[in-house]
């Protein structure tokens, strides 16, 4: 064993304290330029996995062949009638598009020319006969607007229908929903309070909400890499543009950002605060139990500082090694501390227990020589083991886990170096007093002849738990949809999952690229009809079906209509004078026919609100004027262009909608759309399995998700495997006992099985977050049973009241306390991987301080 070379290098360090620091000064200055220039972080979860990968291939090659969908930025536009959020759009857009500073390119998908030309032949034939009859029947009314588009027009439009009524020729039953929506706005405007009437319901009705609730505006932003949030200052910029919106401003229309580039950025700000918070926390309170550990502040400060200086040496080579940290690999400062820690606790603890064969206090350095030869070699196997733990994840395809078991594994090499060189140079200096007695647990003597005394009744219950632990494997479920762990308060999220409801904005698509147009048109076809797709868009769907039937229906109506919609010279805007009229005259015309009116006509609110409109004020009836009006030209605009809509092909579909379904060399892309929500695992691989039993080559967020999923599980259970393999080839190297090896294993399965039946009790679902709980178990439940078994081996016979209890006891508090205040962050997925490590560190320690006593054969000198 190398005990006394250890004990030897402790000596020398402690000889040369001043060099030494100075050394490491030099080592932890270069670190943090190292880490200032190279290290990154990125929150893009893509970047978790090995683009050797066959489904990552295909991701990775359908975002490249359609750059225009990736590190999109959206704001998202929903107002009380859909021309507020139509107006919002296109000012958002406008003002977006003057600030090349900050965004690539701007658009609004549907407000393209194209769809709204031909929106009326994307309606089935029913749709379109319900619309078209009610736009033809509102003939007379429309023409009388197209000539007067005016508060006053539409007030002599109203005297027509007074007319009508008293002649018995008006069919109004068709109209009552429009009637009852100039009643409310007429109202409105009469008690000073004009709201804008939506003529889009007026002439669709409900159908006017088909394209759905939202408009989006589409941004691609100019990224900083160098900045923790890239989109921030694109995203500062959208709303300051968004403050400064009319409909904004006065509350009809609400704005939400959200895209790839909002979320990626809200994520990482909110990782990095639960990663900040929950260091700093655990600093803190860390030395609160240094201190109940140790007892004396000249021992805290050296554990304390090295710590400080084994994590900043680990970032520095996090920083060479890997260069970009991501959502996984981040959480290294965490396992850093949770395990160097406990080697320094371990060091310290031994060192104020050191006594000479007299029983008197030896000299610091010779304190600290014996402390290096006692506790050197098991800290050195536990760092070893550990790091094989760590090291074995990373040859997995799960490069977030991988990258973290290369720098934890490496910076349990680094803590140990600092455990043995810097801390006993600090030691030196600070000259801690060695004259108290706390050493271990005198009140756990009772512990220790219990556990002896009731071996076999604690084994047989350690056994139950160990097979119910293994039962219950095949329980255990993986949730790797990221979205389940991010903040689900955040701006970007909380617009996801409004949008969630939609089919068309789902964040569970899926895309097929294909040879050709043909192959898409029939791939199309077959992956339409599956149960669980709503549906599979591709180039030819953006082209109208039985377009023959709807022209000649569309074309029936534009020759009744537009010879009255199309005026060379409709007349000027009215002043108040002239409205004033129209309103009193509307009035005294329908106040003639209240009497062949029902009780709960609209026309009767209509002819009071038009009767206190005539002795409102100027400023009132021009308000009145605005809010009647303010979107019939554009409606009246779009309705003759929609009606002088023509035969289209796929060479008719526009440059800016092709390229996101036909490439230049011919290759097609076919877009899936989930018909649920989604909302669950096993919907979600259903969907996934569905469409890949028709497309096996599918790409796409839905299949990312389904097979990352499937990569994490098979890369922990390589992993898992080949540590234990691992660490138990060092186990029998360092303790050249077979039996031996197998008591320090034997407790770290059964901490893992014990960490299963609290994972489904809890009950705690597995992520991609969390799931880093599995190497810390590895790692902690390792060096704690290595103390064990080899004191044991030493001939220790009380564990549970000797130092080496008082320092695993310590370092587990400590370490706990890490991981609480990770476990109380609002970030979900930082809060899951706080508390998994809790559960697992209580079963490892439950493991360690009862099932390893009790594990232990019996010796000679335990019946003495």
């Amino acid at each position: 064993m190398p005990s006394i070379p250890i004990g030897r290098l402790v000596a020398v360090c402690a000889r040369h304290a001043v060099l030494v620091l100075l050394l490491f000064a030099l080592l932890v200055g270069g670190a943090v330029l190292c880490s200032m220039k190279r290290l990154d972080v990125t929150t893009d979860t893509g970047t978790m996995f090995s683009s050797s990968l066959p489904w990552k291939k295909r991701s990775d090659e359908l975002a490249r062949l359609f750059p225009q969908n990736q590190d999109q930025m959206v704001a998202v536009i929903d107002a009380d009638i859909p021309e507020e959020a139509q107006a919002t759009a296109r000012e958002l857009a406008a003002r977006l598009r003057h600030d090349t500073t900050h965004f690539l390119s701007v658009t609004i998908p549907q407000d393209d020319p194209y769809l709204v030309r031909n929106g009326l032949l994307f309606l089935d034939q029913k749709s379109l006969g319900t619309v078209l009859d009610t736009i033809v029947t509102a003939q007379p009314f429309l023409g009388g607007l197209a000539a007067d588009p005016s508060g006053r027009g539409l007030f002599d439009a109203l005297s027509l229908i007074a007319l009508g009524v008293a002649q018995g020729q008006a069919d109004l039953k068709n109209f009552q929903p429009a009637l009852e929506a100039f009643a409310t706005t007429l109202e409105q405007a009469a008690d000073g309070s004009p709201q804008p009437l939506s003529w889009e319901r007026m002439l669709a009705g409900s159908l006017a909400d088909m394209a759905g609730k939202y408009v989006f505006v589409v941004t691609r932003p100019r990224l900083d890499y160098g900045s923790f949030q890239p989109g921030g200052e694109a995203s500062d910029a959208m709303r300051k543009a968004i403050a400064g919106l009319e409909f904004v401003r006065s509350g009809h229309a609400r704005v939400h950002i959200t895209g790839d580039v909002q979320i990626n950025d809200e994520e990482f700000a909110t990782v990095a605060q639960g990663m900040v918070a929950g260091l700093a926390g655990s600093l803190v309170l860390v030395t609160l139990w240094l201190f109940l550990a140790v007892r004396s502040w000249r021992i805290i400060v050296p554990i304390v500082m090295t710590l400080i200086v084994g994590l900043v040496l680990t970032t520095g080579f996090a920083a060479l090694a890997v260069g970009t940290l991501n959502l996984i690999s981040v959480a290294f400062a965490v396992l850093f501390v949770g395990i160097a820690v406990d080697f320094a606790i371990q060091f310290s603890v031994r060192f104020r227990a050191q006594r000479l064969p007299s029983g008197l206090i030896p000299p610091i350095r010779t304190a600290l020589e014996h402390t290096g030869e006692e506790t050197g070699h098991q800290i050195l196997v536990a760092a070893m083991a550990t790091m094989a733990g760590f090291l074995a994840f990373t040859p997995t395809a799960f490069v977030g886990v991988a990258q973290l078991g290369l720098i934890a594994g490496f910076g349990m090499l680094i803590a140990f170096t600092c455990t043995v060189t810097l801390l006993p140079a600090l030691l030196l200096l600070f000259h801690p007093p060695l004259d108290q007695q706390v050493a271990g647990f005198a009140f756990a003597r009772p512990a220790d002849r219990a556990v002896r005394v009731y071996r076999t009744q604690i084994l047989s219950v350690f056994t139950f738990l160990a097979v119910l632990g293994a039962a219950l494997i095949p329980v255990l479920t993986f949730d790797a949809d990221p979205l389940h762990t991010k903040d689900p308060h955040s701006e970007g999220m909380r617009t996801l999952k409004l949008l969630m409801k939609d089919p068309q904005s789902s964040p569970y698509g899926a895309e097929v690229l294909v040879p050709d147009l043909k192959h898409a048109q029939a791939l199309a076809d077959r992956l339409s009809r599956l149960p669980m797709v709503d549906d599979a868009m591709w180039l030819g769907t953006l082209v109208p079906d039985d377009q023959t039937p709807k022209l000649a229906m569309i074309q029936d109506t534009a020759s009744i209509l537009l010879t009255t919609l199309v005026v060379p010279h409709p007349r000027p805007a009215p002043d108040a004078a002239a409205l004033r009229a129209a309103a009193a005259k509307s009035a005294h015309d329908l106040g003639g026919v209240l009497d062949r009116l029902d009780p709960h006509d609209p026309l009767r609110r209509i002819q009071a609100a038009l009767d206190r409109l005539s002795h409102a004020s100027d400023d009132r009836l021009m308000a009145a004027n605005t809010a009647l009006v303010r979107f019939l030209p554009g409606q009246l605009d779009q309705l003759r262009e929609m009606l002088g809509a023509h035969a289209v092909t796929l060479d008719d579909v526009p440059p800016s909608i092709r390229r996101d379904y036909l490439l230049p060399d011919g290759r097609a892309v076919v877009s899936v759309h989930p018909k649920a929500g989604m909302d669950s695992n096993a919907e979600l691989r259903r969907y996934v399995t569905e469409i890949t039993s028709v497309a096996p080559d599918a790409g796409g967020p839905a299949i990312e998700v389904v097979e990352s999923a499937a990569t994490m599980v098979h890369a922990f259970v390589f992993a898992a495997l080949s540590a234990i393999g691992m660490i138990a080839v060092i186990l029998l190297v360092a303790l050249r006992r077979v039996l031996d090896m197998a008591l320090v294993l034997a407790p770290l399965l059964m901490s893992a099985l014990m960490t299963v039946i609290l994972i489904i009790m809890v009950p705690e679902q597995l992520n991609f977050a969390n799931i880093i709980a599995l190497p810390l178990l590895l790692g902690v439940g390792v060096s704690f049973n290595i103390y064990f078994v080899m004191n044991w081996r030493a001939g220790v016979r009380a564990p549970l009241s000797s130092p080496t209890a008082r320092a695993v006891l310590f370092s587990a508090l400590t370490t706990s306390t890490a991981f609480g205040s990770l476990a109380a962050s609002h970030h979900p997925g930082t809060a899951s991987m706080g508390r998994l490590l809790l559960l697992s560190l209580a079963c490892t320690l439950l493991a360690t301080l009862i099932f390893v006593p009790a594990l232990l054969p019996k010796r000679a000198i335990d019946e003495r």
